[in-house]
């Protein structure tokens, strides 16, 4: 399982608060661009999708 970020859902027009709260430092932005989701840091803790103010943020397989 990972999480993925869902372009349609992310407005990718600010810095991504998603950022500050990932304990494992597992979400890289680049810019004001799609946040993505490190699979070899992400520790699958679920704040990053807890925290998304767009709920961009999903578990996938």
């Amino acid at each position: 399982m990972a999480y993925t970020v869902s372009k349609s859902l992310c407005p990718q027009n600010h810095r991504c608060p998603i950022i500050r709260v990932c304990p494992s430092n597992a979400i890289v932005q680049d810019g004001y661009g799609l946040p993505m989701v490190d699979k070899s840091k992400c520790t699958e803790c679920g704040k990053c999708e807890k925290y998304c103010p767009t709920g961009a943020v999903s578990k996938t397989n």
